[in-house]
């Protein structure tokens, strides 16, 4: 595996890669494939950024994330536009059915509540919460909850992961029991394991993705 330095050098490399974050102050320590990030970002959106640019490195195999989000007195947003802002961004965005969701802001801090059908329903609520001006945070407590009875297909997730190509070398194993699915195996970064939870929800009639997915960083893959 890599060296704590080497590893940290790769994620500083990454994090100053993306646009969002080239002049940000972020700071990266290493230790055994479990990575921290630290610092203060004027935007919740470099925060994010910052922890998924980590993720994407090979060999990161977890990221303790501590960066802090500081707007400055000038930047104040209150919490009732914060709250009006996400509102409306839910309706412009197909992905999001605004009349089944809550929003609930608290200095800055946004809780969304409420049922969804899909999992990529749930992610696209958080990702317009995340991109407005004023978000300190996102908890993301909204419930899948499917219409459907059917039984998921294992191979159908199967051949879901066999068609992406950052996921169809690895060693993932696929278990069902009637909505719920297990992936077991390796992978070789984090990236990689929220990629194949990310597909394995994706699938009809799926209602909880446990995964258990080990990162087992092979340098000769590289």
């Amino acid at each position: 595996m890599k060296s704590n330095e080497e590893l940290q050098k790769d994620v500083q490399d990454a994090i100053k890669w993306e646009p969002l974050l080239n002049a940000a102050e972020i700071g990266v320590t290493c230790k055994d494939g479990v990575v921290t990030l630290t610092g203060t970002v004027n935007n919740y959106s470099k925060k994010t950024e910052a922890e998924d640019a980590a993720k994407r490195v090979a060999g990161v195999k977890a990221v303790v994330e501590k960066i802090v989000v500081d707007f400055g007195d000038t930047s104040f947003i209150d919490d009732n536009r914060i709250a009006t802002e996400i509102l409306s961004a839910f309706k412009w965005n197909w992905d999001v059915p605004n009349d089944t969701l809550k929003v609930k802001v608290e200095d800055g801090w946004v809780t969304l509540e409420g049922e969804l059908e899909w999992n990529y329903q749930k992610v696209a609520a958080k990702a317009a919460a995340v991109k407005q001006p004023g978000v300190k945070g996102v908890i993301n407590n909204v419930i899948i909850n499917l219409q459907t009875q059917d039984e998921v297909e294992r191979d159908e997730i199967e051949n879901a992961l066999a068609r992406n190509w950052s996921v169809s070398t690895q060693n993932i194993m696929v278990n069902v029991i009637g909505n719920r699915v297990t992936l077991t195996g390796t992978v070789s970064s984090l990236y990689q394991k929220d990629e194949a939870a990310r597909i394995a929800w994706n699938a009809p009639g799926v209602w909880n993705v446990d995964n258990k997915l080990e990162i087992v960083y092979d340098r000769l893959k590289f």
